[in-house]
């Protein structure tokens, strides 16, 4: 398979992946401390950590706490771009030798 192709297919996977890996762990906590709100003993808890999330996500997002978790995808992507770009580049340089 060409070089470039593999690359590519390669970088592409790790944009995608690196942008819903924060959208999967912020959703799941969500999703955790939600059922906590229904535990007796844990409603106060667990309401404060939502609260605690939306305010996170509201300072990366101007206010709106939903542009800041995708911020924070796009951010994440980029780094896993650069991260697979720099592997890639390590793996030609281990095989070339």
């Amino acid at each position: 398979m060409n070089l470039l192709l593999i690359f590519v297919r390669s970088l592409c996977l790790a944009i995608l992946l690196s942008f819903v890996a924060p959208w999967i762990l912020i959703g799941g906590v969500m999703i955790g401390l939600d059922v906590g709100t229904r535990i007796p003993g844990l409603t106060t808890l667990s309401q404060t950590g939502e609260s605690l999330i939306w305010h996170f996500l509201a300072i990366f997002g101007n206010g709106e706490p939903l542009e800041g978790l995708l911020v924070l995808g796009v951010t994440c992507s980029l780094v896993g771009a650069m991260f697979d770009a720099f592997a890639f580049y390590r793996e030609q340089i281990w095989h070339s030798h």
